[in-house]
C-alpha cells in the first residue's frame, strides 16, 4: 500500500494522543532511573536478587551494552525522542513524514525489546523487573501506534 504524502492525515483519536503521551513519560521516568543506576551502582537499584528476578545481573551483563553504549542510556534517548514524536503538536501535524516516523519509531522499539527479552531469557537466564516495565510500556506504545497511524494515514480514524 503506497501513502500519498499530500494526502490530508485523519485527526489522531484523542485516545492515542493521551495514552502515548503517558506511556512516553512512565518510560521516561524508567529510564532516568536506570540511567541513575548504572552511574551510581547498585547502592540506587531498588529490585529483587532472588534467582530468576535479578535486575543487578541484567543491567551488568555484557548485554546491558550495545555498541559500547549502556542500555539504558538507549532507553533514556529512546523516550527523549519519544517526548518529541508523540506529543500532542506531532500527532497534530498534516504531515504524513511525521506519523510514518511514528510507526517506524514503534517497530524498532518493538524489536530491540524482543532481543532485550530474549536476551534476558537465553543468555542471562534472569529478568530484571525495571527493564520489564520498559518493555511493556514500548509494547503498549507500539499497539497504540498500530491502531490509530495507519488509520490516520488512510484518512479513516474515529475517537
Amino acid at each position: 500500500m503506497a501513502i500519498d504524502l499530500k494526502r490530508p492525515v485523519a485527526p489522531a483519536p484523542l485516545w492515542a494522543v493521551i495514552a502515548s503521551g503517558l506511556l512516553t513519560l512512565v518510560g521516561l521516568g524508567i529510564a532516568i532511573y536506570m540511567t541513575i543506576v548504572h552511574f551510581v551502582g547498585k547502592q540506587a537499584l531498588i529490585c529483587n536478587a532472588t534467582g530468576a528476578i535479578d535486575c543487578w545481573k541484567v543491567t551488568t551483563s555484557p548485554q546491558s551494552y550495545v555498541f559500547h553504549i549502556p542500555v539504558a542510556i538507549l532507553g533514556l534517548g529512546y523516550f527523549i525522542v519519544g517526548l518529541a514524536i508523540n506529543s500532542p503538536w506531532a500527532w497534530k501535524s498534516q504531515d504524513a513524514r511525521i506519523h510514518i516516523a511514528r510507526i517506524v519509531y514503534a517497530v524498532m522499539g518493538i524489536g530491540f525489546v524482543l532481543w532485550l527479552v530474549a536476551a534476558e531469557l537465553l543468555i542471562i537466564k534472569a529478568l530484571c523487573l525495571w527493564c520489564t516495565g520498559v518493555h511493556l510500556v514500548t509494547f503498549a506504545l507500539f499497539i497504540v501506534t498500530m491502531l490509530s497511524v495507519p488509520a490516520m494515514l488512510s484518512g479513516a480514524t474515529e475517537d
